[in-house]
């Protein structure tokens, strides 16, 4: 057995071992997920992961990249693709956390196509490599912004949550415009919530964003002005 296969071999049994089968069909109601849950609460998978990571080192980059990409597209249960997002970020793989991570991350975003996956990949994963890379990762997610595939979009609406004085309003305010029309909840929500985390920072920019957007839905601007003075 490969390292990858190993690894993967034990992320399955020990998620099996910790699952709560009690737990387990609340929290598949609660995502509406097809695929299973073992019932592994959060707090428990980090400790899962911690023990993991440590004991089964990846040694280079296609092993890194094939262990997530196996435990995504094999997984039978949904936790097992939270420990492929988990591992996309871990801080001992950091110096293959780039640009090059990006098909395996759009590859999570379309297949996973639900708001636990993609929000986490678009602010913890993407949204560091654009800050990293912006010459790379700008054209990319403004191709995602008018994909059809409402969850690139909302992924280049939202990737910059991080980014506090970093943003690129540019890119936040091409992502915004390509969905304003779109009815969609996940991109409207989406749309709210970026503007609202910009909002700590510079009020008075959201403020004339959306005066100046009056096609904003009124979902996006409720959230976007949500902790603003009337």
């Amino acid at each position: 057995m490969d390292k990858v296969d190993g690894f993967v071999a034990a992320v399955r049994a020990a998620l099996a071992a910790a699952g709560d089968p009690v737990k387990a069909p609340e929290m598949r109601r609660y995502m509406k997920s097809e695929m299973p849950f073992h019932g592994v609460p959060k707090p428990e998978r980090q400790a899962v992961t911690r023990r993991l990571f440590a004991q089964y080192p990846l040694p280079d980059r296609d092993s890194f990249v094939g262990a997530a990409r196996k435990l995504w597209q094999e997984a039978e249960f949904r936790e097992e693709r939270y420990v492929a997002i988990d591992l996309t970020g871990h801080r001992g793989y950091a110096q293959w956390q780039d640009s090059s991570l990006l098909p395996l991350h759009e590859e999570m975003i379309v297949t996973g196509a639900w708001w636990d996956y993609v929000d986490e990949i678009a602010v913890r994963r993407v949204g560091p490599i654009l800050r990293g890379e912006p010459a790379v990762v700008d054209p990319v997610l403004r191709s995602w912004a008018v994909d059809a595939d409402h969850w690139r979009r909302r992924t280049a609406i939202i990737c910059q949550l991080g980014a506090k004085d970093g943003i690129d309003l540019g890119l936040l305010t091409f992502a915004i415009e390509a969905s304003i029309v779109e009815g969609d909840f996940f991109l409207r929500k989406g749309i709210g919530w970026a503007l609202r985390q910009h909002a700590r920072l510079d009020p008075a920019w959201v403020r004339r964003f959306v005066d100046e957007h009056p096609g904003l839905s009124p979902l996006s601007v409720r959230e976007a002005l949500k902790h603003l003075p009337r």
